[in-house]
């Protein structure tokens, strides 16, 4: 029996009628009483109104304790009033999934897209990988959309991905009108606890953060047995309950008791029996190939991700936590920045990833404006560095304080090897994402001088220090470059000895270049060895060179293994000098294969092909190129083609033009066209030329003039620019033709005089002749001669 104006139940009418006289009697308004209940204001003006659904137990209880009214009454009447209704409410809390944004439902932000605009930037989510829970978690949608009720609790460490995991998963659902209700306000625990009993069929139930209903010390288990209701209650099904939790509070819900003491999480266990999915913390073999597939589409955040993240698979990590990173640079304060920016310089000039706090904190120093200086307390850099070192999502740091491992090096063998030594005090990590932020945005920007002498004075790394000098040369720090290379020599660096060693032999100082690469070798410094066999050599020591070049050979030196390789062959020990080449390749060089093989092609034609067909194996460019033009001869015009698309793509963009003019020949010019500009974008001059050509036919004189004058600016062809400039004239375009001739003298291309600029001569009329006669490039039979 209802009440015919409400339509609600006698008990339901009965518990609002004694929830209205209390608030009557109290005084208070409704804002009031919220307060007072724990409760939300519109909560709490539901539970009075006649033309909302009944309350929860949660509500009427903390009402009526406000109220000072009978708790255990009114809870009877509130399951009364249940029984009586006797059928769930239609819609139920939520909304249709189509109307939720990832990011309302606590999906990360992966950082804004750049190539997006500004509106659009929060908005955009990175591909998504595929990986094992995603098809297990699939699984349990499938049988919810088949009727079936379910939940599946994704365990994971922060920022793995759980929660954009379950965001994906539910899509299908979308598109069946299912509903979504996260329960957020006023608390998680307190808006599930109200509204579980509403939940309607085909409702997706977000417990993200699932600590926060499950864990609450007060509801957690009244909230687990809700939801267990729900799950088992077929009239109200089917529903899927999504929600994700960190390890730790796992294992806190789920592990038995000790015996003897209390179970506070018994219904939460019975509830995640069975239903727990683990999400791993990285990204396997299989997920990486598959992110690095979307990253090749075109997905700019994804393949940004995988650049700092695929030697650990953390892809995940680096997204989510990759946005608030940088919002803790942007917004750091300025001895917070100062440490970071000095971080940023040592990284992307050079430094090795441990950075001593004691250099930071001197090289920081003028990255301050004085203003900035002369406000410093005497804990700035303790404090900077506490701050650096809180955590963001993914559980990275800006500046974390880390322990470098010990080196696991095998024992020294032809040379001595003599480790480093460790840095003095505490060292520093900067995470992997500024780090590659520093590189982009401050690689135009020179460090102060206070960032040149922190390094002089606390970097003993030998690399690090040799890095350093090289950085500074080439911003012409030439003070610093000189000390810091002298303090790379004294620390061992092989690279700075044979650096300084160059300089002397250059000074005419051969005696104590010597010396210096012989220190350089002792420390381990291959290169040193061969620096030296070449100085023998110089000297006409052949014998000794000769030794020298074995030990660095038997190194691992390939430009040693290539030297006596080619010595061998002058000697007539052919099958010495194929062993080395063949093991130079072995490491990745086939160039002295390649020189083999041409050295011997007058004589020994078989041995050649075998050469060169073992350099073309290994990928050797030139050998394929060759080939091809030995196919041509042989009238294989097909096999050719095949093996100059090899070549280029091995990177020989000579191959990539004759592809181009291959097509040409055979009346595709679309083809020939997009080839000439892969030729011209890997710096083919002959490419530039025809493709300016090729511009001038369309009807594009601009894009001629910029390709034709960037040809002649290598100062290598200026056919285009003669033709060109013919072409024009011929056409009766006087004007586009001197615009041309001027721009190529301003650009200093060419010479201002007629005579020079046209150095193959003039007809009587003093119209320039023709450079060449437009012919057809040269045929492939004409080989370079061989040379060694």
């Amino acid at each position: 029996m209802h009440d015919e104006q409400t339509g609600n139940s006698p008990a339901l009418t009965e518990l609002r009628r004694q929830l209205a006289d209390g608030l009557a009697r109290s005084g208070r308004n409704v804002t009031q009483l919220a307060s007072r209940a724990g409760l939300g204001r519109t909560t709490v003006s539901e539970a009075l109104s006649s033309a909302k659904p009944l309350p929860s137990k949660a509500t009427v209880a903390a009402l009526a304790r406000a109220l000072n009214l009978p708790v255990q009454e009114l809870l009877a009447l509130q399951r009364t009033a249940a029984g009586e209704s006797g059928s769930v409410p239609t819609g139920g809390p939520g909304r249709p999934i189509g109307e939720w944004d990832p990011h309302q439902l606590e999906v990360h932000p992966a950082g804004p897209d750049r190539a997006a605009s500004d509106s659009a930037a929060v908005r955009v989510l990175p591909g998504y990988v595929t990986r094992e829970h995603d098809r297990v978690l699939a699984d349990a949608v499938g049988k919810a959309a088949a009727g079936r009720s379910g939940i599946v609790v994704l365990v994971g460490t922060s920022s793995t991905g759980k929660t954009r995991a379950c965001w994906e998963a539910v899509q299908p659902l979308a598109d069946q009108g299912w509903r979504l209700w996260h329960p957020f306000d006023p608390t998680r625990a307190q808006a599930a606890l109200e509204d579980l009993h509403r939940v309607g069929p085909r409702t997706v139930v977000w417990l993200n953060e699932a600590q926060h209903y499950l864990g609450d010390r007060a509801v957690g288990e009244e909230i687990a047995a809700a939801v267990h209701h729900l799950l088992v209650s077929r009239e109200r099904g089917p529903v899927l309950v999504l929600g994700t939790l960190w390890p730790e509070y796992a294992h806190q819900y789920t592990v038995l008791p000790v015996p003897g003491e209390g179970d506070p999480h018994s219904l939460v266990r019975e509830l995640l029996s069975g239903h727990t999915l683990a999400v791993p913390d990285a990204f396997d073999a299989q997920a990486l190939a598959a992110a690095t597939a979307v990253a090749e589409g075109g997905d700019r955040m994804l393949a940004d991700a995988l650049t700092r993240a695929r030697t650990d698979g953390r892809v995940a990590q680096d997204l989510a936590g990759a946005p608030e990173l940088l919002n803790r640079y942007q917004y750091a304060g300025p001895a917070a920045k100062a440490l970071l920016e000095a971080a940023m310089d040592a990284r992307r000039l050079g430094v090795g990833l441990h950075l001593p706090q004691a250099f930071l904190i001197d090289a920081a120093t003028d990255y301050f404006s004085d203003t900035g200086y002369d406000q410093l307390t005497e804990d700035w850099a303790e404090q900077a560095f506490a701050g650096l070192a809180q955590l963001v999502h993914g559980k990275q740091a800006p500046l974390r304080r880390t322990t470098p491992r010990g080196p696991r090096r095998p024992p020294p063998s032809i040379v001595a090897d003599r480790p480093a030594a460790p840095p003095a005090g505490p060292v520093f990590r900067l995470a992997d994402y500024l780090e590659q932020h520093g590189r982009t945005t401050r690689r135009l920007l020179c460090p102060p001088d206070s960032f040149w002498h922190a390094a002089h004075t606390h970097l003993t790394h030998p690399d690090d220090l040799h890095n350093l000098s090289s950085a500074a040369r080439s911003r012409h720090r030439l003070q610093w470059a000189h000390h810091l290379s002298h303090r790379a020599a004294d620390h061992g660096s092989t690279d700075a000895l044979r650096l300084l060693a160059g300089q002397l032999r250059m000074d005419g100082n051969g005696e104590e270049a010597e010396r210096l690469l012989r220190q350089a070798a002792d420390h381990g410094g291959i290169d040193a060895l061969y620096d030296l066999a070449v100085m023998r050599d110089e000297a006409g020591d052949r014998e000794g060179a000769e030794l020298l070049l074995r030990q660095a050979a038997d190194s691992g030196s390939i430009n040693a293994m290539s030297r006596l390789a080619l010595r061998l062959e002058s000697k007539g020990d052919r099958e010495g000098a194929a062993s080395l080449a063949q093991e130079a390749a072995g490491h990745g060089s086939t160039d002295v294969l390649y020189l083999l093989a041409v050295m011997r092609e007058a004589r020994r034609r078989e041995e050649a092909k075998r050469l060169l067909q073992q350099a073309a194996d290994h990928g050797n460019a030139r050998a394929l190129h060759r080939l091809a033009r030995r196919r041509e001869r042989a009238g294989d015009r097909e096999g050719a083609e095949r093996l100059l698309q090899q070549a280029a793509d091995h990177g020989d963009d000579d191959a990539l033009y004759f592809l181009a003019r291959r097509r040409e020949e055979a009346g595709d010019k679309e083809e020939a066209e997009r080839l000439l500009q892969q030729a011209a974008d890997h710096g083919n001059i002959a490419a530039l030329s025809d493709l300016a050509l090729v511009r001038e036919a369309a009807g594009d004189p601009e894009g001629a003039d910029t390709l034709a004058l960037k040809a002649a600016g290598h100062n290598t062809d200026d056919d285009a620019l003669y033709r060109l400039i013919r072409m024009r004239e011929e056409a009766g375009d006087r004007e586009g033709a001197e615009r041309l001739l001027r721009q190529a003298v301003d650009q200093g291309s060419i010479s201002e005089s007629l005579e020079t600029l046209w150095p193959y001569g003039l007809d009587p009329d003093g119209t320039p002749t023709p450079p060449w006669q437009p012919s057809e490039y040269a045929p492939l039979d004409q080989d370079e001669p061989p040379t060694p």
